[in-house]
């Protein structure tokens, strides 16, 4: 009724008798809109559905706008589930289609829906690497696309733009070892998955790509350049990476990798020994496959050793590789001062010891086999994968000789062979057999040895054939050209010779793509059971 001056009084009593419901706190403008939509999205990332619904039922019952909700659930879907469940979007987004099919109060169960969805779903927040790549785009303004991935329909003619690229639909598994970054950008990593829902199960297939990326962009070629397991970028060159790209080093360098570990059986809770780390190919494997163990791994020099500490930053400290500095045969002394076994403890020795081109370059291969035998346990492996110089491509089969005279081309084939069979060079007096020799003389048992040639396609520029006919080079090992006119045997080929077969290099390999044969060992010792 009216007061005392004709005024009628609407109380809230009165008001929620009118309406039948309760009302709430609730300003749309105010702190209490943003303080609830707040609640309900920590709600939502803490994974409590029940405190996500009674947010949500709040909201409705105040009558918050439905879209509104739904905006701010699509925002989550994205940012907070990400990549842990990429199905997120599609339902939030059908559930906010099927509320404007439906509308009040049957769209109720939409939203209900799409909340409970978003509540009860693994959660990752991985997508926060677009980001990172959005200020690495700000500090890198200038950096071009890649020659190989360029647009070949409008100046691939002219500027060999898209020249190298590799369809990845043409490989295995749809994936081919290729930059698709800028130079300067080259090992740059943005994404980084999480163990979450979805992205769990992709997360090893993407360290494992990444891991033959690298490998693949540091890896120089054995008779390329006259050098094996050279630790940097290569020699330099117009493209590098195309180069590699080109040879399926990637591809390559995966297959070696999966071949050691089949035959190296690693089980979760064994000890491994990783005997040239390198760019971490075969040692950031056994951490995912020896969770329970652990992993040792030996780096050549001490910035290899910071570059795989930094990156095992990323794991567990339980998980993360022991990084050792040094040479094979001083592993007994590294591994004693690693352990720092107390009271003259023996520390434990190793179930499984891996490396891939351990021996290679070593002049003294026994005594680095014989350090590996130390290593392990009774009853422990070691698996080695070792590529064979001895065997590799002969330059001169490239090239068709005829048109030179017979004596000559005699002399060059002569010359180049004289290479490969120095007994003075550590890289070429040795091959599978001698592996098999070495392994019996320092106690190794149940020996086994496989032999597997495979073929690459590499692509010869002028800059790789100028470095083959360098005669005034100082490297650590000399070039072709160098080889040629001064070999063990035979007599020498003069400047006018060199420069004669120079020209039929650059006439008949210069920007191509060459079939290159190389042959890779896998020894199998095991240590024997007292």
């Amino acid at each position: 009724p009216p007061d005392d001056y004709g005024l009628i009084n609407v109380t809230t009593d009165v008001a929620e008798e009118s309406i039948q419901r309760r009302a709430v706190l609730y300003d749309k403008d105010g702190d209490a809109h943003f303080d609830t939509i707040s609640a309900f999205i920590k709600s939502l990332r803490g994974s409590d559905p029940d405190a996500a619904l009674y947010w949500l039922a709040k909201m409705v019952y105040a009558g918050e706008d439905a879209r509104f909700i739904f905006r701010r659930m699509l925002i989550f879907a994205g940012e907070d589930v990400g990549m842990a469940d990429p199905q997120a979007v599609t339902v939030v987004a059908a559930a906010a289609q099927a509320f404007d099919y439906v509308g009040m109060p049957e769209g109720r169960f939409h939203l209900g829906l799409a909340c409970l969805y978003l509540a009860t779903a693994p959660k990752s927040n991985s997508v926060m690497a677009f980001f990172d790549a959005l200020a690495a785009v700000e500090r890198e303004r200038e950096a071009d696309v890649p020659s190989h991935l360029r647009d070949a329909n409008r100046d691939g003619a002219d500027f060999g733009h898209g020249a190298g690229y590799l369809y990845p639909h043409a490989y295995q598994d749809h994936w081919v070892a290729q930059q698709y970054l800028p130079p300067s950008l080259q090992g740059r990593l943005f994404y980084q998955p999480s163990a979450q829902g979805h992205e769990g199960t992709i997360r090893d297939l993407v360290a494992r790509r990444r891991e033959e990326q690298l490998a693949a962009l540091v890896e120089p070629h054995a008779s390329l350049d006259w050098e094996v397991e050279r630790m940097g970028k290569g020699p330099a060159a117009q493209n590098p990476w195309l180069q590699r790209t080109l040879s399926g080093v990637g591809a390559q360098l995966g297959q070696i990798r999966d071949r050691i570990f089949a035959l190296a059986q690693i089980e979760r809770h064994n000890l491994v020994l990783d005997l040239n780390v390198g760019t971490g190919l075969l040692t950031w494997e056994a951490v995912r496959r020896s969770a329970a163990g652990g992993v040792y791994a030996l780096a050549a020099d001490r910035s290899t050793t910071e570059v795989l500490n930094q990156q095992a930053n990323n794991l567990q400290s339980l998980e993360r590789p022991v990084v050792l500095t040094g040479r094979v045969v001083d592993l007994p002394q590294l591994i004693t001062a690693a352990f720092e076994a107390p009271q003259q403890q023996a520390w434990p020795r190793f179930d499984v010891v891996i490396g891939r081109n351990v021996l290679t370059q070593l002049k003294d291969k026994t005594a680095a086999a014989n350090a590996m035998q130390t290593m392990l346990k009774p009853g422990g492996r070691v698996v080695l994968a070792e590529i064979i110089p001895k065997y590799t491509q002969r330059l001169h089969k490239l090239v068709d000789l005829s048109t030179l005279p017979l004596d000559l081309i005699e002399r060059i084939s002569a010359a180049e062979e004289a290479i490969y069979t120095n007994p003075d060079d550590a890289m070429v007096n040795w091959d599978e057999e001698s592996l098999r020799s070495i392994f019996e003389q320092v106690g190794f048992s149940q020996i086994e040895l496989y032999v597997e040639t495979t073929t690459a396609e590499w692509r010869i520029d002028m800059g790789q054939i100028e470095r083959w006919f360098n005669i005034d080079a100082q490297g650590k090992r000399p070039t072709f050209a160098q080889f040629l006119s001064t070999p063990k045997i035979s007599s020498g080929l003069s400047l006018s010779e060199l420069g004669r077969l120079k020209t039929l290099f650059q006439q008949q390999l210069a920007d191509t793509v060459v079939v290159w044969q190389s042959t890779v060992a896998y020894i199998v010792g095991n240590q024997p059971i007292d």
